[in-house]
C-alpha cells in the first residue's frame, strides 16, 4: 500500500528536505509541492492526497495558515489526513488543531523532519485514521505529570474509554450512545477525568483538548 502526499512549505530548502525524507520511504510518494495556502487548497481539490504535510505559518496570511487549512479540509475532504509542522512548540496551535477531534491529524516540530522514522510513521498513522503529537508540545500543555508517573494511571477502565472517545472529538451525546451510557453518566465521568488530570479549572474546550493530548501521549 502506498501513500500519496502533498507538501506545503514556503521555504525552498525546508520543502526540499521534507520531500526527500518522505520519498526515501518506498511506500510514500510526494505528488505535489506548494508554497502557500491557496496553492495547497487548489492541489487538494484537483487531486486529493492521502496526507497533507504543511507548515503552520504560510502565505497568504503568514499566521496560522496550516491550522486553518487543516480545519477546512476536515469539512471539505474528511478522508485527507494533515500533518502540521512548526518551528517551535506552540501549544495554542495544537489546541486549535485538536478542537474538532484528533483523527487524521498530527502536530510535529520541524526538527523531527530529520528523524526519518518519526515523520514517515506519522504519515502512516495519520493515513490510518490515527494521530501524532510532538511530546515537547504535550509537555508544555500538560503540567500534571508527577515523577514520571502518568496521571492517566489514576483513571478507571470506564474513564479511559470515555477519554478515548473525547480524544476522537466526540460530543457527550455521541459518547453516551457509543458506550451505552446516559448523558448524565458521561458528564459525571468527564468531570471525574478532568479532576484526576488536574484540569478542573480550565475552560471546557481547553479541558477536552488537553485531556485528549494527555491520552494520546500516554
Amino acid at each position: 500500500m502506498g501513500f500519496r502526499v502533498i507538501v506545503a512549505e514556503d521555504d525552498f530548502l525546508m520543502r526540499e528536505g521534507i520531500r526527500r525524507v518522505l520519498e526515501a520511504a518506498p511506500d510514500i510518494t510526494v505528488i505535489a509541492e506548494c508554497v502557500d495556502g491557496d496553492e495547497l487548497l487548489a492541489a487538494v481539490d484537483a487531486d486529493p492526497p492521502d496526507i497533507v504535510v504543511t507548515d503552520v505559518r504560510m502565505p497568504p496570511s503568514g499566521a496560522d495558515e496550516g491550522i486553518r487549512i487543516a480545519n477546512r479540509l476536515r469539512e471539505t475532504h474528511p478522508a485527507v489526513g494533515v500533518i502540521v509542522l512548526s518551528q517551535f512548540a506552540e501549544p495554542d496551535y495544537a489546541l486549535a488543531l485538536l478542537e474538532h477531534g484528533s483523527q487524521r491529524r498530527a502536530y510535529l516540530l520541524k526538527e523531527r523532519v530529520n528523524d526519518r522514522q518519526r515523520i514517515t510513521r506519522a504519515v502512516r498513522d495519520v493515513a490510518a485514521g490515527g494521530s501524532a503529537f510532538d511530546s515537547k508540545v504535550v509537555d508544555v500543555l500538560v503540567s500534571a505529570r508527577g515523577q514520571g508517573v502518568s496521571p492517566l494511571a489514576a483513571l478507571s477502565p470506564r474513564e479511559r474509554e470515555v477519554l478515548a472517545a473525547v480524544a476522537q472529538g466526540k460530543s457527550n451525546a455521541a459518547i453516551a450512545a457509543s458506550l451505552v451510557l446516559t448523558k448524565s453518566a458521561v458528564e459525571k465521568h468527564i468531570n471525574s477525568i478532568f479532576g484526576k488530570l488536574g484540569l478542573a479549572g480550565a475552560q471546557d474546550v481547553s479541558q477536552r483538548v488537553k485531556a485528549a493530548l494527555m491520552f494520546l501521549d500516554g
